[in-house]
């Protein structure tokens, strides 16, 4: 007998109704071309103004996410970026200094006295007032080279060591050359992903390409150069020691020193230590907040190895001004009061709250490795986006009326409750999307398509071989009730397969490889659950109704 249980009926259509509600706001919303407030809309997750005001008039209590349009369809901006690797040399070099020097010194009897010389970016030479003692020299310089782990796994050091005269030349070794090559690029991918998350924008592509080249695809931003601004903030925070403070910005520094202006303060510049004490990449938080005067500031704390550094530092030097460089910029220069053991302070400057609040979101997302060259820039109208959702509409449409047409004059009335099944099938598929925030592209529109085209196939199964049990003089229930439990099984294997192979498409693929994906694997568990239960739960009332004696489909 045909018969669904009371639970299982509120059950079904409980699922349909929220289905469909999360699908409503991207009927409701008219989307627009962007405008140059699309980063804030953005972060609201609203495409525009336009949108906003629409928002308005949405109820609160009614859901309200939207389907991510992807790059192709919304339009955004894309960037190639060469990540200059050989910046990380000169910086990796500078803070090697205070160790060599330090060691040096030790062995001054040997070598006598020692004088850093101008050099490369790449390298350190250091001039030594005893020749004779240099094989000492280079057997301390090279006590301080560490194992670079290579892909062979034959350790090799990081720096090598040779005499050029009284002169020692330290340089990165060609194995640390090509890891710190690897790293560079690695930390400027995972900042540039935070930098922009920061911002709030969705779905962004950002992604390797070759060795030190980045690919970055943002859907909604107004232009290439809004991006570029995101991107190529520096926020290359140093703590530095404080030589002297004077007006002269030509003043002349002396060997690891150098002179740097106040971002606040006119006609002010500072000479300081070349080799910071401690920087930024040892930052674990920064927060914005407010000085003892009310004033807006920054709060900031260091990691383990950071904190003992700095709390080392103010131990050492009370009394004396510490300056806080912010892109070669002095933002502070503090006294010392006191011992800082816990690794934690707070930047004082000229703030607004929007600054102070921007400068923390820079400091949590990192300052970039190394500069970045930008190979090839385009900005993306929305206008190709609005051809292509044109152009999926009209494939839609015409598939979603070739198999209505088809199921209706194929299978009757039963045709027809495929058809409001499908129609069901494809608001879920949508309020899925909307759900998980996925991004749609012009693949992600082929794979609704062919959603639609596939949907209908279960109950094909199920309507056919329920013809076949009405051939056996069955009566109607019993052969829609055989009809449904003997076509489980192929429609669950058909399904299972295709929905494996969604998976792996985006376990594997990239881009509109995913995209497919997404909108397949997802049309697979609505049809489904379209087909076995909404289809069977429209007949089983409609049985129930009627009472026939005879059916035909």
């Amino acid at each position: 007998m045909l018969q669904i249980n009371t639970w299982k009926r509120v059950l079904i259509w409980s699922v349909c109704v929220i289905g469909l509600l999360m699908a409503l706001p991207n009927a409701f919303y008219t989307r627009v071309e962007q405008s140059n407030d699309a980063k804030a809309a953005i972060e609201l997750g609203i495409d525009t103004p336009e949108m906003q005001a629409q928002a308005a008039q949405w109820p609160n209590w009614l859901p309200s996410s939207l389907v991510n349009l992807g790059l192709d369809l919304r339009g955004g901006a894309h960037l190639l970026a060469e990540v200059k690797v050989e910046d990380v040399y000169e910086s990796r070099m500078e803070a090697m200094w205070p160790e060599i020097r330090d060691a040096l010194r030790d062995e001054r009897a040997t070598v006598g006295t020692i004088r850093k010389q101008e050099s490369a970016p790449d390298e350190i030479r250091v001039r030594i007032s005893q020749p004779e003692g240099m094989s000492r020299a280079l057997e301390v310089v090279r006590g301080l080279a560490r194992q670079v782990q290579t892909l062979t796994g034959v350790g090799a050091t990081d720096i090598e060591a040779r005499a050029d005269g009284d002169t020692i030349v330290v340089q990165l070794s060609e194995a640390e050359k090509l890891a710190s090559d690897d790293r560079t690029v690695r930390q400027a991918l995972e900042i540039i992903r935070r930098r922009i998350d920061e911002v709030g924008t969705r779905e962004p592509t950002i992604q390797r390409q070759g060795a030190d080249r980045i690919l970055i695809q943002v859907p909604g931003i107004g232009s290439a150069g809004e991006l570029k601004e995101i991107i190529g903030t520096t926020a290359q925070l140093t703590f530095n020691s404080v030589v002297s403070r004077g007006s002269d910005p030509d003043a002349v520094p002396g060997i690891g020193q150098e002179v740097v202006p106040s971002i606040d303060e006119d006609d002010v510049y500072y000479i300081i230590e070349s080799a910071p004490v401690v920087t930024g990449e040892e930052l674990v938080d920064a927060q914005p907040s407010f000085d003892q005067n009310g004033r807006p500031a920054v709060s900031f704390r260091f990691n383990t190895s950071g904190a003992r550094k700095f709390g080392d530092y103010t131990l050492e030097n009370i009394g004396a001004p510490f300056a806080i460089v912010l892109d070669d910029e002095v933002i502070s220069a503090p006294v010392i009061q006191s011992h800082i053991p816990g690794g934690s302070g707070i930047i004082t400057g000229n703030f607004t709250v929007e600054e102070s609040t921007n400068l923390a979101v820079l400091l949590r997302a990192g300052a970039l490795p190394a500069g970045l060259e930008f190979l090839e820039e385009r900005t993306i109208g929305p206008e190709l986006g609005q051809d292509s959702i044109d152009a999926g509409k009209v494939a839609t449409i015409v598939a979603f009326v070739a198999v209505l047409t088809f199921m209706a004059l194929s299978y009757g009335l039963f045709g027809v409750f495929a058809n409001i099944a499908l129609i069901i099938n494809v608001g879920l598929l949508f309020g899925l999307l909307s759900l998980i925030g996925a991004t749609l592209t012009l693949p992600g529109i082929a794979g609704i398509v062919l959603t639609v085209g596939m949907a209908v196939d279960a109950n094909v199964l199920i309507f056919e071989r329920i013809r076949e049990e009405l051939k056996s003089a069955r009566g109607p229930a019993r052969a829609i009730e055989l009809g449904y439990e003997k076509a489980l099984s192929a429609i669950l294997d058909a399904n299972v397969t295709t929905f494996i192979t969604a998976v792996i498409l985006f376990a594997m693929g990239s881009g509109p490889v995913r995209g497919f994906a997404i909108t397949l694997g997802l049309g697979i568990l609505t049809s489904v659950f379209t087909a076995i239960f909404v289809t069977r739960l429209m007949i089983v009332m409609w049985f129930e109704r009627r009472r026939p004696k005879m059916i035909e489909v």
